[in-house]
């Protein structure tokens, strides 16, 4: 058998060093099964986030690889994975089974040139080939699924980063416009002012830009601070304007976020073909919103052991129905998928047990809590929303609802109705409560009480089919 590469020959073909980082994980035998390798090929089936393992071989002597993964990189990460087992002795030698041996014998067959090209002195004029073996080689061929156009992919990718970049100069040089005429101008009580740029936002593939721009369009006379709401959010804008425009030189985990937070669309089995965030989920909270005719749910997740938060969206609109999936106050078991960057938002993969029952989640002070929001509001200064579980009793200071314990005073916001609850179930003492903090204050969305949880968080209009 051929002798293993180093690791130095790994990072070499990997795309980068965080594909090979990406891999580790993946670089044990508890994740693989049928493996082997021979004096030509690596092969092998790793287990992912799909109903099906991913099959991957390596031709470790021509430098190939081939992945039923949907990532575009190559190699990818099962790949590279693979190939670091094999470096450190985790792949038996065996014979390759039919699938790689015809995969290496077609490679050999378009490498060698065909029948009577090139014919020099050296070649054998007499020399006939079999028409019912070439036959059966272009068959063979033919099925082989095509590999994707790499140029083709690259210029689809730099297509759409221009018109983004172009999204965003548009952007900028708008709020430029707004600075010069002031907050003042009564184009802004036009909703359409907001609307037309949303819509130019959408067409760059800015979406999350389009929609932070409409929603802005609703503070604009929506209370006695409007201008300094609208101006806060059109900092906001700014910011992520400006650096959208500069992602090259952003640091990678920075530039994941900026560029989420500004709408670049993730594959869904981009994110699903991830290394698995593996849990005993706990469900703290949920929270429902309406944006435009879409109903919006987000469930906030505490992992036991990780201690890390995770965030899962749904989306509901007309006579669809909200993921009903994931119970407030139970323990899942289970695999997430995290999106790029620092985002909390995730993917639900697979689940390796069926909910446990109510058990009451580890609280921290306000404080403490303060501490870990200003941590993340650091890192993505644009952040809206962010999750905490806390002990502290609600009341009403100076006329309005807030959370008070020893380290300090927040305010809460959200219907009546949750916040009347919030009172009647804490009896006006100091109670778990996990909210979910906003610029404006602390969203309550569950208390946990010794026996239960009772869910408060707020829900998207009734009367919408989709609510739940």
């Amino acid at each position: 058998m051929a002798e293993a590469w180093t690791v130095e020959q790994v990072a070499a073909v990997a795309p980068s060093p965080r594909a090979v980082a990406a891999a580790e994980p993946l670089a044990v035998t508890a994740r693989w099964s049928a493996l082997g390798v021979d004096d030509r090929a690596l092969w092998g089936r790793c287990r992912g986030s799909g109903a099906e393992p991913y099959d991957t071989m390596v031709d470790h002597v021509e430098a190939a690889w081939r992945c039923t993964c949907p990532s575009r990189k190559l190699p990818c990460k099962h790949a590279v994975a693979l190939l670091l087992l094999w470096l450190r002795g985790g792949v038996p030698d065996g014979a390759a089974p039919a699938a790689v041996a015809s995969w290496v014998e077609q490679r050999d067959r378009r490498s060698k040139p065909a029948p009577g090209a090139g014919g020099g002195a050296g070649d054998d004029a007499g020399a006939t080939s079999d028409p019912a073996s070439d036959g059966r080689d272009e068959a063979a061929d033919a099925d082989e699924p095509a590999p994707p156009d790499r140029d083709e992919l690259d210029r689809s990718r730099d297509e759409r980063i221009a018109r983004m970049l172009e999204g965003l100069t548009e952007l900028d040089r708008w709020l430029d416009d707004r600075m010069r005429t002031g907050l003042a101008d009564p184009a802004l009580a036009r909703y359409d002012t907001w609307d037309a740029l949303a819509a130019r936002l959408v067409d760059a593939r800015a979406g999350a830009l389009a929609n932070r721009v409409r929603r802005l369009a609703g503070l604009v006379g929506s209370s006695p601070d409007w201008h300094s709401d609208v101006l806060v959010e059109l900092g906001m804008l700014h910011l992520l304007a400006r650096a959208g425009r500069h992602l090259p030189e952003l640091p990678g985990p920075l530039a994941d976020a900026v560029a989420v937070s500004s709408g670049w669309q993730v594959k869904r089995a981009d994110v699903l073909g991830g290394v698995p965030d593996t849990d005993e989920w706990f469900v703290a909270g949920r929270s429902d919103v309406r944006e435009d005719r879409i109903e919006v749910r987000r469930l906030w997740l505490y992992g036991t052991t990780t201690k890390r938060w995770a965030m899962l969206l749904s989306f509901a609109a007309y006579q669809q129905v909200l993921d009903d999936s994931f119970t407030v106050g139970t323990v899942v078991h289970a695999d997430l998928h995290r999106y790029p960057g620092g985002a909390l938002r995730a993917l639900a993969g697979e689940r390796y047990a069926d909910p446990l029952p109510f058990v009451e989640p580890v609280a921290s002070s306000l404080g403490e809590a303060c501490d870990q929001i200003g941590v993340a509001v650091a890192a993505e200064p644009w952040l809206e929303r962010f999750p905490a579980t806390v002990r502290a009793t609600p009341t009403v200071l100076d006329g309005r609802w807030v959370l008070v314990d020893d380290t300090g005073t927040l305010p809460l916001i959200g219907p009546k109705r949750s916040l009347a609850t919030l009172l009647a179930a804490s009896a006006g003492s100091a109670a778990t409560v996990t909210v979910e903090w906003t610029p404006w204050g602390l969203q309550p969305l569950t208390v946990h009480l010794d026996d239960r949880a009772i869910d408060i968080g707020p829900r998207a209009d009734p009367s919408f089919v989709g609510a739940t």
